[in-house]
């Protein structure tokens, strides 16, 4: 299996040449390839009309996380395989972003120590990458080296011990790390152990160091996957993937320290069915929290109180389709857009920038397995 994670790069001939222009933006789109599915997707989205015009296909194994640099010349990406170079390992792709196009090129491929990796982070200096490996149970830093090219690991972090739901849970399994807006502090779910791992980050170095709260423990159960923050810093937000649960925290920025203010259900009181919660999002005005649902397939709108971080439901949108892995809100708020992973679709919705409810716009994009899903505003 590990031969299968080189990555290559493959420009379609549908590609449009200055997919930029005035009122549109760019948008990456990570998949499972064990389908139908080549590997990274490349659309333009319209800022006016809610369309998504397809431009390319990258080629690449599993690539279902992404993410950009911050000057947005490359992109990275998670192989989510279980073994690579013939170890128990996934792997990281870099690949360069064309400033004209959008286009990707592929630069390298490293191993992420640790199997099955799920989310991936560029720290605020471009100069590491983190990322978080599921069966791995673990977190990795790696160095950003010259134009992008990633170098060997320079940091480890194994999460140990296990929880109550003895099939998911039987030991760590990492799933997110975010970083905060000042770059000091990483933030990594573990979904089978409850925790939520607070780290120092050391920028010159890429290390990970405990802090001295070195972790936050949730509900027995819960299942913490995602991590997002309020503006500004103040409040943090869980997504508990097996609970399908909302945890909101209030968080010390001089210690990193979070404080649980408020837990939330995702789901309405009379839905029974299987459902497993995904991902986490603010609106850019920071008024209003969503999340997603897999079972329910459906988005989940809450509104902040901006006094103390706590939220209140507003409604549930169904996602016109089925298991809402990712979805993004685009840098205006006007529009959210969901990846169906198992509908092949994504679907865009319309914000209302007062209440926070969602709209369908009719504007449905078929793409196969998509699991993540990252605009960029105009590159050149």
């Amino acid at each position: 299996m590990g031969g299968l994670a080189f990555a290559l790069s493959n420009r379609a001939s549908s590609y449009v040449s200055g997919a930029e222009h005035a009122g549109e933006l760019l948008m990456y789109v990570g998949s499972y390839t064990s389908g139908e599915s080549k590997g990274i997707y490349l659309y333009r989205f319209n800022l006016s009309s809610g369309e998504l015009v397809r431009l390319s296909v990258t080629e690449a194994v599993d690539p279902s996380f992404l993410a950009l640099s911050p000057n947005r010349r490359f992109l990275y990406a998670v192989n989510e395989l279980e073994e690579f170079a013939g170890k128990k390992s996934g792997a990281l792709s870099a690949f360069s972003v064309n400033q004209q196009t959008g286009e990707l090129t592929f630069l390298n491929q490293q191993p992420s120590l640790g199997g099955a990796p799920c989310y991936v982070t560029v720290d605020k200096t471009g100069r590491f990458v983190l990322v978080a490996n599921y069966f791995g149970g673990n977190f990795a830093v790696l160095p950003v080296r010259s134009e992008g090219i990633l170098g060997a690991a320079t940091d480890l972090k194994q999460g140990a011990g296990s929880s109550i739901n003895t099939e998911r849970q039987e030991g760590p399994h990492a799933h997110c790390i975010v970083l905060d807006h000042s770059n000091r502090f990483a933030y990594g779910c573990d979904l089978g152990t409850d925790k939520i791992m607070v780290f120092r980050f050391d920028s010159r170095r890429g290390k990970l160091i405990a802090s001295k709260k070195a972790w936050v423990q949730l509900k027995p159960g819960a299942g913490p996957r995602h991590l997002t923050f309020h503006s500004g810093g103040k409040y943090a937000y869980v997504i508990n993937e097996l609970h399908a649960t909302i945890t909101a925290f209030t968080r010390d920025r001089k210690s990193g320290n979070l404080n649980e203010v408020q837990t939330v259900p995702t789901l309405p009181p009379d839905f029974t069915a299987a459902n497993t919660s995904a991902d986490i999002h603010i609106s850019p005005d920071g008024r209003f929290l969503y999340c997603s649902n897999r079972g329910h397939d459906s988005i989940a709108a809450f509104k902040v109180d901006p006094r103390n971080g706590t939220v209140t439901f507003i409604a549930h949108e169904s996602t016109g389709g089925k298991t809402p892995r990712n979805f993004a809100i685009d840098p205006t708020g006007a529009f959210l857009l969901v990846a169906n992973q198992k509908s092949d679709n994504i679907v865009v919705f319309r914000r209302d920038l007062r209440t926070g409810r969602l709209s369908a716009t009719g504007n449905v994009a078929e793409v196969p397995s998509p699991v993540c899903l990252k605009l960029t505003s105009s590159l050149s």
